[in-house]
């Protein structure tokens, strides 16, 4: 009996921490345009971000963590199925190299056909929970609880407006099945002070739902995606006013709050040593709309819309009192993608067979400080644009925005200007690569020459990983190809209840024009 008790003891030595406690609560906080300069972590002078600062010195910092898209919905739905958006749908054909999303007269969203994480972990008896912007399709067939979720507390689209009810309906915010009320009439947003409540509510959603979860024993993954931080930019009036930059510091310090309230509130219930948390943003800052509006990329080149590193390099700490080593710093390749398989992994369960998974089990990375291999691609719609291997990263096709929206002022790439990189014209570099080692070279300012041995050497090993990933691209069918303003937010279920059903026009499909 003592030689069995002992092998056991091996055992859950020898597998490491995550063997130790079966099925731990699953906590990803997606933050929404934050760049990877906005945390003090990662260097961000003004220093506003104490608590996700020592969840950095607690847990470990990822320094090369990607999303999968430099656009909100298409990093979404990579995040929640492992797949690269190409594969899931989340993309246009309309026209080249395009970033698409889903606003409110998109008539795709995301196909049943695809098995998303909640899903997933339902088999391992996992409850899950929603808070905040969905945006993976708003008609009743991408609801979240069709899709794994057993609750949704927030928006199926962004917050804009606020839109007149006749030409354009306000956004519904729902609670589970069914709205509660609309943006800008139910739940208020002040354009001009800023003023909004609503990170303190998705706050409260996220304590209570851990209270409850905590008390029935049940292991839970909760999806927290709070969207302060995309314009128009809100905090509540105890923020306002309070952060030396502004608007957009406004929110980040009430992000930063409240993820502390979060992280004390499970160290309090005692679940904090059970509980792995993820910290991590949908894309980079969109420096359209900064400096007000606009959070900051550090050194990298670029923003959100663009797949040069400001676009797609994210902020991402890893949290797990008791398993993860504090104050680890990794230089893991890390995808959003990665999530998906990091958490069945968690949680005892594989992933699909029957289909092509991009992201990879980052367990060894975080708990045993092991460097996987692997490559990481940046996608603008239909097209891959560029390709990291190790230190390098090799762009075969360059595209900032057009001329035309350049001279209407829509700029992605303010104050930077890179010859023969930050292009205005859709520019094809597939013969010779524009070759950048990031280590040296963080902000893309400097390709290395076509005729030196490095440049050789290195688009050898390069060309070899882009040739099998394109040979096993199997392109799921496009979701962001139709517009049509009927399908928009005019009566979402539960309207009825509130008196605020709007009449839709009539059904005039067409396709979806997508400038960037």
């Amino acid at each position: 009996m003592a030689s069995v008790v002992l092998v056991l003891l091996w055992l859950c030595w020898a597998l490491g921490p995550a063997a130790a406690s079966a099925s731990p609560n699953i906590l990803l906080l997606l933050m929404d345009d934050m760049g990877w300069g906005d945390l003090g972590a990662f260097g961000e002078p003004s220093k506003e971000t104490p608590n996700l600062d020592q969840m950095a010195s607690e847990g470990m910092l990822f320094l090369d963590f990607y999303t999968a898209n430099p656009l909100c919905s298409p990093s979404r739905a990579a995040l929640l199925t492992g797949r690269l958006p190409v594969r899931n749908g989340f993309y246009t054909t309309n026209a080249h190299a395009r970033n698409a999303y889903t606003p409110q007269d998109i008539v795709g969203g995301i196909p049943d056909s695809e098995l998303l994480l909640p899903e997933l972990l339902k088999k391992a008896g996992y409850t899950n929970k929603i808070i905040g912007k969905w945006h993976l399709g708003h008609r009743p067939q991408f609801h979240p609880l069709k899709h794994g979720f057993d609750e949704w507390f927030g928006s199926p689209n962004c917050h804009f407006g606020p839109f007149d009810n006749r030409a354009l309906p306000n956004i519904p915010l729902y609670r589970d099945w069914e709205m509660i009320g609309r943006y800008y009439e139910d739940f208020k947003i002040d354009l001009k002070t800023g003023e909004a409540n609503l990170t303190q509510i998705y706050l409260q959603e996220a304590l209570d739902f851990i209270s409850k979860q905590q008390a029935s024993q049940q292991p839970f993954f909760l999806y927290w995606a709070v969207d302060a931080t995309h314009a128009p930019v809100y905090a509540s009036k105890q923020f306002l006013g309070t952060s030396q930059r502004g608007l957009y510091g406004d929110a980040v310090r009430e992000i930063d709050d409240s993820i502390g309230k979060i992280l004390k509130h499970l160290q309090k219930l005692g679940i904090s040593n059970n509980t792995f948390v993820f910290f991590t943003s949908d894309n980079g800052a969109a420096l359209i709309s900064a400096p007000k509006q606009g959070g900051s990329n550090g050194p990298f080149l670029c923003g959100k819309q663009t797949t040069f590193e400001g676009g797609m390099r994210e902020p991402a700490i890893a949290w797990w009192p008791g398993h993860i080593p504090a104050g680890g710093v990794s230089h893991q390749l890390g995808n959003v993608m990665d999530l998906f398989t990091t958490s069945l992994s968690l949680a005892g369960l594989q992933p699909p067979s029957d289909r092509q998974i991009d992201g990879i089990d980052l367990l060894p990375a975080i708990l045993q400080g092991k460097l996987i291999d692997r490559p990481i691609f940046y996608y603008r719609g239909n097209e891959m644009m560029a390709v990291r291997v190790g230190l390098y990263k090799a762009h075969y096709w360059t595209w900032s925005n057009s001329w035309e929206e350049y001279s209407k002022g829509i700029d992605f790439c303010p104050g930077q200007n890179v010859s023969r990189v930050t292009t205005h014209t859709q520019e094809e570099h597939t013969a010779l690569p524009l070759l950048f080692h990031l280590g040296r070279d963080p902000g893309e300012k400097y390709p290395l020459s076509f005729t030196s041995e490095e440049y050789q050497r290195v688009m050898e090993r390069i060309s070899v990983v882009v040739q099998q990933h394109k040979a096993t691209m199997v392109p799921g069918e496009p979701q962001l190809n139709v517009c049509d303003k009927a399908v928009m937010n005019w009566s979402p279920p539960g309207c009825e209840k509130l008196g605020k059903c709007l009449t839709p026009p009539k059904p005039d499909p067409r396709k979806c024009f997508w400038p960037h």
